[in-house]
């Protein structure tokens, strides 16, 4: 186990800190609004680098999350013999693995199953949308307030700043609710997630990674200057390596600022048009296409966030309009990662907080089930076109290999060289596990 001691941000006497000072304005056009500088902390990665031993399967991560609940039933574990307020409305298609049949509103996902390990057996006891999505996005049961980092946030805390890019980017941004899932808990900000914005707005730029408008290069200069007395004077009062550190992180923001290369991970624009009607010309096809990026840029966890998927009414009227962009937008990403020889070392996730109700409801819609539910696997060694996990005649609870929030976190950990039993420390010096149950989803790599 690795202990990795959480680094205590420095404050002046006063006890205004000196992330509180740069808040006042003055220098966020230079890129100082990025969560704690969008970066790890140094020792921390090394440490946790030093200490695992652990071979990685994969470089980076891209997380695809269905908010609000995917039903398993009209998707990927249909129930065609079930009656009609079970088996729903849509008819089985035949895919490219012998055997496997999912919803017809997903053809192009049909041709691509040989990529995928379909799991049919996710499974937990939570059906309320904030608790369940920080327990699948973390791995730890816990409140609806997100007590335990995300997977993405340690992620960036274990493997730290990688480049020129931030380690953990959401698509356009974390998770929503009522409030925003997703994030890093008591890491801390310098672990949150970089919110990329929605690729698709028209003249979309990323917030941070452009100069102001207005702003001359005398101006950055001279706020450069500022910023480099301030880091003085800190320096001389408190004289501890804490200040070193946010120096660090000061001077990779605004080089992240001004670099072209992070410039270049974003823009999406730079793609030909093929690529981009390939992927669909709506928010999730071009999420799909910038987490594709991203990754290809060095950006180790990128969180695609597609929500509204929570339909307690009128559930088909719904999917007829989902389910043709969401089955576009994962087959061309899919595709296009394997043809750029990114699938090798890149794993892909698809999941939600849970399942949907094995019963229509009386207003036409499923509601929340956690019992059961069904996520995808893909690249980075999975062993594609296969099925792990079963669920019972109705598709309402779990028969066979059950697959909990933990184990999906572990798989994640393990693919990246994560140790998931590392020892982390609280602001207050408490020591937690990152996970603290939970088990390799071996049957992927066999």
């Amino acid at each position: 186990m690795i202990d990795v001691t959480f680094g205590r941000q420095w404050k002046q006497c006063g006890g205004v800190s000196r992330r509180d000072f740069l808040r006042l304005g003055a220098l966020a056009p230079l890129g100082l609004s990025l969560p704690t500088l969008l970066a790890a902390d140094k020792a921390n990665a090394a440490a946790a680098a030093s200490g695992t031993g652990r071979r990685a399967r994969a470089r980076s991560v891209i997380l695809v999350f269905l908010g609000g609940g995917l039903s398993h039933h009209d998707t990927f574990d249909p129930k065609p013999d079930a009656i009609e307020e079970i088996r729903g409305l849509y008819s089985t298609i035949p895919t490219t693995v012998s055997g496997l049949r999912i919803s017809e509103r997903l053809p192009r996902l049909a041709h691509r199953m040989h990529h995928f390990a379909l799991v049919r057996s996710g499974t937990h006891e939570n059906d309320h949308h904030e608790t369940a999505s920080n327990w699948v996005l973390s791995g730890r049961f816990g409140s609806p307030f997100g007590d335990h980092p995300a997977m993405g946030a340690v992620v960036a805390q274990q493997l730290g700043f990688g480049g020129r890019v931030p380690p953990y980017v959401a698509v356009p941004k974390n998770p929503a609710f009522t409030w925003e899932l997703g994030k890093a808990a008591w890491l801390g900000g310098r672990y949150e997630s970089f919110s990329a914005g929605n690729p698709n707005e028209k003249e979309w730029k990323v917030r941070d990674l452009s100069r102001p408008a207005g702003v001359s290069e005398d101006v950055l200069a001279r706020r450069k200057a500022l910023l480099a007395s301030v880091d003085r004077l800190g320096g001389r009062v408190h004289g501890n390596d804490q200040v070193d550190t946010h120096d660090e992180f000061a001077k990779k923001a605004s080089e992240l600022v001004l670099s072209p290369n992070a410039r270049e991970a974003f823009s999406v624009e730079m793609e030909d048009a093929r690529t981009r009607d390939a992927y669909g010309r709506n928010d999730f096809g071009q999420s799909c296409l910038l987490a594709r990026r991203l990754v290809e840029s060095g950006v180790r966890f990128a969180a695609v966030n597609y929500g509204g998927w929570d339909h307690h009414g009128k559930i088909f009227e719904s999917l007829d309009k989902k389910l043709p962009e969401f089955d576009m937008g994962l087959a061309a990403l899919v595709t296009d990662l394997d043809n750029r020889g990114l699938l090798a070392d890149t794993l892909l996730l698809v999941m939600g907080e849970f399942g949907r109700t094995p019963k229509v409801n009386k207003e036409a819609g499923r509601d929340h089930w956690g019992r059961a539910g069904s996520l995808l696997f893909a690249g980075a060694g999975v062993r594609g076109g296969q099925v792990i996990g079963a669920t019972d005649k109705e598709g309402a609870f779990v028969t066979e290999r059950p697959v909990r929030p933990a184990d999906v976190c572990w798989t994640v950990y393990e693919a990246l060289g994560i140790d998931p039993r590392t020892i982390l420390r609280t602001p207050e010096g408490r020591p937690v596990e990152i996970l603290d149950q939970g088990g390799m989803i071996e049957e992927l790599y066999v």
